[in-house]
């Protein structure tokens, strides 16, 4: 229920989209630094947090849970007790991926399971950057 608008530009031309938008300013620079940090009140909790990387037209994903929207729409933060299954093939139905950021069970990983025809990038990359396989093995996918 709140918007909160970031500009940036000429400040005659920051006055004059404010005055004409309305509403309260956030001349305080700690609400950005709280929403890049994930320290805002919307961040605590016990509840699963999600990060959903969607194109930025994508509709509302539909999920239950709670929402918090940035970057014009193309990144989504979702609170929520789904199953991860759920909330990684509804945002792969709206073009993007979903990786549990926090909290959850970590069963079904952290990270959107690969398509085979990456998967097989993934190990070339991994075999060509990290040969003794020795840098953080497993740490993202099992196996590389």
């Amino acid at each position: 229920g709140v918007l909160a608008l970031r500009s940036s530009g000429a400040a005659a031309a920051v006055a004059a989209a404010s005055q004409r938008l309305g509403g309260e300013s956030l001349d305080d620079a700690g609400y950005w630094v709280g929403l890049r940090e994930q320290r805002l009140p919307y961040f605590a909790g016990d509840a699963p947090l999600w990060r959903l990387s969607l194109p930025a037209v994508a509709p509302p994903p539909g999920l239950a849970g709670e929402q918090l929207i940035e970057w014009g729409g193309g990144l989504r933060w979702l609170r929520s007790n789904l199953p991860p299954a759920a909330i990684r093939a509804r945002a792969q139905a709206l073009g993007g991926h979903a990786t549990l950021f926090r909290g959850g069970d970590r069963a079904a990983g952290a990270f959107t399971p690969l398509a085979p025809a990456l998967a097989a990038i993934h190990r070339r990359l991994k075999a060509e950057f990290d040969p003794a396989g020795i840098f953080n093995p497993g740490r993202m996918y099992a196996g590389l």
